[in-house]
């Protein structure tokens, strides 16, 4: 039977020997602008095209829009990533992650490449090329971040990366559009250009990082790589609280995935699409929101308090949901503000899953792995439920506006995740034990 192996020795250079002695504070300022940056840099690489409209195209001619065909291609590819990436980014070690970060993006860059100069068609294939590496960075980032003692701040930091970056690329996007006059085809492989040397830059960084000391360690457990039977084992282990999870990361994934990839359209019908830079005005406020809330965990020591922090945070997200669409709907909040609202209660739901959720829930339990694994296993379900929705939005309610069929759908993401969340925790901690952080002794794997 294959064994876990520890996280292999990296060489110390000057930058790292320095690290390792820097105060706390200078320590995490650097450890997340290196993680944030690298991570901001890779959406330039998914989200700019985007932020065209392709107006009046099919896909084959059919009822499929084509910018519909573009999203589903790359969630596709991404989602495949997530799949790959759940053997990958458990069993690889510390030195070849850099190389493989740089290797993703060139090849990402390469298919947007394709993707400017392919017929309409073939353009599909060329996004779906570009989804498929980008699914593993996060995945490769984190394994930088997770078990330490700082990991919620460290993790909240890396995911305002994603809430910014999304908007900020689109608005480049446009940019590069409406300045130069960059054909909208062409528009997503110049916005990558622009960005891969400080993605470069921002990867060596990252990779300066010592490992968790002997204080992380004691405090959320030594992470390990997984091979295949430690892969099952905690699947095993954790098998009716994935489901749940799982269900919630379907549903979960597919609304932020529409909101995100069609925030132009809703924000057009709202009447702000000549307003500049609304991407990066709304998502501004949402990444403090979460940032605030996902830090405040840090202060919580003990683990299976911390973990159940987390479930109240993204119940509350899910909560927020049906609450701000209600008061959209009553008229007491402009258009923008349920924007911003709907915004924050997807992202304090969803930051959790691919942040401090797992990473609370091996350092309560005390289970072998990552957290990076329980990730991908979430994220390869998620990301279905993302393809699911979107054709199902264009085969089987294409007369709906995207504005009508996206309330309806925070409708039904704040009711489903309200129980599955509730119904998750308490399997979580009614099922397992939960050890205080120190407590180095009982078996990791022993059920309650």
């Amino acid at each position: 039977m294959d064994r876990p192996t520890s996280f292999a020795p990296i060489p110390r250079g000057r930058l790292t020997v320095w690290l390792e002695n820097a105060p706390g504070p200078l320590f995490t300022t650097f450890v997340i602008f290196a993680s944030f940056s690298t991570y901001f840099c890779m959406y330039a690489f998914r989200k700019p095209f985007s932020a065209a409209s392709y107006d009046g195209l099919k896909f084959l001619g059919g009822d499929v829009d084509l910018k519909t065909a573009f999203v589903i291609s790359q969630i596709i590819g991404y989602a495949l990533s997530k799949v790959i990436g759940i053997k990958v980014c458990a069993e690889i070690d510390r030195q070849k992650r850099a190389r493989g970060l740089v290797w993703m993006i060139v090849v990402a860059e390469l298919s947007l490449l394709l993707f400017a100069i392919l017929p309409n068609n073939l353009k599909v294939v060329a996004i779906f090329f570009n989804g498929l590496p980008l699914g593993m960075v996060w995945g490769l980032v984190v394994l930088y971040l997770e078990g330490r003692r700082t990991s919620e701040m460290l993790l909240a930091g890396l995911s305002c990366a994603y809430i910014v970056a999304s908007g900020a690329v689109k608005d480049i996007g446009l940019w590069l559009m409406s300045t130069f006059q960059i054909d909208q085809f062409w528009m997503p492989c110049a916005t990558g250009i622009c960005f891969l040397p400080l993605f470069a830059g921002s990867v060596w960084l990252l990779n300066q990082l010592p490992q968790p000391d002997a204080a992380d360690i004691e405090a959320r457990v030594k992470r390990t790589t997984m091979g295949g039977s430690q892969r099952w084992q905690f699947f095993r282990q954790f098998l009716p609280e994935m489901i749940l999870l799982s269900t919630v990361y379907f549903f979960l994934t597919a609304y932020r995935d529409f909101r995100d990839n069609f925030g132009k359209e809703i924000f057009e019908s709202l009447g702000y699409g000549q307003t500049p830079a609304i991407f990066t005005r709304s998502e501004l406020w949402v990444a403090f929101g979460v940032m605030a809330a996902l830090a405040g965990l840090n202060l919580i020591r003990d683990n299976r308090r911390g973990l159940y922090g987390a479930f109240v945070i993204m119940t509350f997200g899910v909560f927020l949901l049906g609450a701000g669409t209600i008061l959209w709907d009553l008229k007491l909040v402009s258009g923008l503000n349920w924007m911003i609202l709907t915004g924050l209660g997807a992202y304090l739901t969803y930051v959790p899953f691919g942040s401090v959720l797992f990473d609370r829930l091996i350092a309560s339990t005390r289970a072998v792995g990552t957290a990076v694994f329980a990730v991908y296993v979430a994220d390869a379900v998620g990301y279905s439920g993302a393809i699911s929705v979107l054709l199902g939005k264009d085969l089987l309610a294409g007369d709906t506006a995207r504005i009508d069929f996206f309330r309806s759908l925070t409708y039904v993401m704040s009711v489903v995740g309200l129980v599955l969340l509730i119904l998750a925790c308490v399997f979580l901690m009614k099922r397992h034990t939960h050890y205080p952080a120190g407590d180095l002794t009982a078996n990791p794997t022993e059920p309650a």
